[in-house]
């Protein structure tokens, strides 16, 4: 348990409140960094099992409730002074945003960052701000779907209207399909997401390479992280099924990506705290898609420190005490993550890998489905499809590829044998 003294570190850590821990194969590594950064509260649903050996102390709140978690927060503050509030789960953003904002801790508006949550709301504010963009439509049925789209003209995007992870995302490319990519998109859920009657967006394609960048703002102030390059796969769904990062990506001082960005955030009001924003460089120049009010998913964070050294826990923890982060590079490579899906729908028997047939260039390699668990290809699934990934890291984009084709090769995915197949009866 927590002392009842103003810093109970010895080296003089801060103390941070992380609003729930994320998914482990996902999150662990930013727990274990910002744990060498502070003393972390973690505020989790359920007892901590994996997130033990990182933290100082927990509480058992509703992650979903921001009543409940400002009162709990109250609590701990009495006996130890908070400095930061940290939380990197799309869904809980806001509710950590109050809970900063009740505790007096630095960060941004709640309102800014449902503004962020909310893509309707983003497209918005950017569009009264002239901030390049997508034409963007909110639309509660297929009649009025059909109509923003030829009024837009196709190819358009169809999209929930505040999913992450590409969840019921689609390239629509004539009125044929859209009453199809409308229902995907009405009907895709995410636990913890309320469901809207108009909360479908019927959006203009963008031609261009999709990026994302992580960026951290002190005061309004931009200090850009990481530029990762998207690679997307399932066409006509947008699953994100790999990120490149140059440490020495010329985009991190490009003057019309940066200008976009900024403006972006001052016209959404985010001034403190980090953000990931995904864009699209066009022929007219870089055009936002979304911005999300946290550190990038898809392990990008992790790819950017293999890349530059520069460690978002780190940032993570600098920024929630509202100082400036330390974000120098210390190497310039690239590295990249590359995610394994299956070829078909199957249920996992187990997944096999040689350690030994690794290439030097492979920096992680993990399972990420357990047995018994069924995968579905886009669109039923989405990155719940994945069943392994490979981080690498090398000089050039192309070593990087190279060298997750051959660890591809090195890790198996065996379906689980079927009553039949394993001669037992059906």
């Amino acid at each position: 348990m927590l002392e009842a003294h103003p810093n109970a570190d010895p080296s003089g850590r801060p103390t941070v409140l992380l609003v729930s821990s994320g998914y482990h194969l996902y999150r662990e590594y930013l727990l274990r960094m910002i744990s060498q950064a502070a003393r972390v509260v973690l505020f989790l649903d359920r007892e901590p099992s994996w997130e033990r050996s990182y933290i100082t102390d927990s509480k058992i709140v509703d992650t979903l409730d921001a009543e409940a978690m400002i009162t709990a927060a109250r609590a701990v503050a009495a006996m130890v002074p908070i400095d930061g509030v940290i939380c990197w789960d799309e869904i809980r953003m806001v509710h950590a945003a109050r809970v900063a904002e009740a505790l007096g801790v630095p960060g941004t508006d709640p309102v800014a960052v449902a503004r962020c949550r909310d893509k309707h709301q983003t497209r918005s504010a950017l569009a009264a701000a002239s901030v390049p963009q997508a034409i963007s439509k909110l639309v509660s049925s297929v009649e009025e779907a059909t109509a923003t789209a030829f009024r837009i003209g196709y190819p358009v995007v169809v999209k929930p209207r505040a999913l992450g992870a590409s969840i019921g995302v689609s390239r629509v490319e004539g009125p044929d399909e859209l009453a199809a990519a409308y229902h995907h998109a009405r009907t895709s859920t995410e636990d913890g997401v309320p469901h809207d009657d108009a909360s479908v967006l019927v959006e203009e394609y963008l031609e261009g390479p999709e990026i994302s960048v992580d960026a951290a703002w002190v005061n309004g102030r931009p200090i850009p992280l990481f530029v990762a390059r998207k690679i997307l796969g399932f066409p006509p769904h947008f699953e994100e099924i790999g990120h490149v990062v140059n440490a020495a990506d010329p985009l991190l001082l490009d003057p019309a990506l940066l200008g976009v960005l900024d403006a972006a955030h001052r016209a959404v009001g985010f001034r403190t705290g980090i953000t990931h924003t995904e864009l699209r460089l066009t022929d007219a120049g870089p055009k936002v898609i979304e911005i999300n009010a946290r550190l990038g998913d898809d392990l990008i964070p992790y790819v950017g420190w293999v890349a530059s050294g520069i460690d978002p826990g780190q940032v993570a923890v600098d920024v929630a005490c509202g100082r400036p982060p330390r974000a120098m590079p210390i190497r310039l490579r690239v590295a990249s993550v590359h995610f394994l899906y299956p070829a078909e729908d199957t249920v996992v028997g187990a997944v096999d890998m040689d350690k030994a047939a690794l290439p030097a260039s492979v920096n992680v390699a993990a399972a990420l489905a357990a047995p018994g668990q069924r995968l579905e290809l886009p669109p039923a699934g989405h990155v719940t499809s994945r069943y392994a990934y490979v981080v690498t890291a090398g000089k050039t984009t192309a070593e990087c590829a190279a060298g997750a084709e051959v660890a591809a090769r090195a890790i198996k995915l065996r379906p689980e044998e079927s009553p039949k197949a394993a001669g037992g009866r059906q």
